[in-house]
């Protein structure tokens, strides 16, 4: 894919410098105010694109329709890599971990352990973690909605 962009790789080290917001290995930890602006730019996408071919409004497994090297990751959710953030879920209405109008919040499982990446076609923004659970490993993705979005304190 010639006009697709390498994602960043994960971060690996919990400092931040606190002037730019940028990790040890220049990735940007997202705060709630930049996670709802990258949201409300993703909604106002109207364009056609590869990425929006299967729904990706709950979280899935990332699907093989998916082109990776369009992707580009912009930032992470995940405060300190060395920090085992909460498993607790935010489901307030009695939403489930796969509803498509399950909230989202950063302080929560899963979105606690996302990165934030953007298709490098169309802009819209995606959540992306690695599910590890038992004896496999599956990568998994959600589209990043505002109205969903909430700033929930954690636990």
């Amino acid at each position: 894919m010639a006009g697709c962009v390498k994602a960043m790789k994960s971060p690996s080290h919990p400092t931040i410098d606190e002037r730019t917001g940028m990790s040890l290995n220049n990735q940007l930890t997202v705060d709630f105010p930049l996670l709802m602006r990258q949201a409300l730019a993703s909604a106002a996408v109207t364009q056609a694109c590869s990425c929006t071919i299967t729904p990706l409004q709950a979280w899935t497994a990332q699907p093989l329709t998916l082109e990776l090297d369009c992707f580009e990751e912009v930032g992470t959710l995940l405060d300190d890599p060395y920090d085992e953030p909460t498993f607790a879920e935010y489901h307030p209405a009695g939403t489930r971990y796969d509803s498509p109008d399950a909230p989202i919040a950063p302080r929560f499982y899963p979105t606690n352990r996302c990165s934030v990446a953007r298709c490098t076609r169309c802009s819209r923004h995606y959540l992306r973690y690695n599910e590890a659970g038992g004896y496999f490993t599956e990568l998994r993705i959600r589209a990043l909605q505002p109205d969903l979005l909430v700033d929930a304190p954690g636990v």
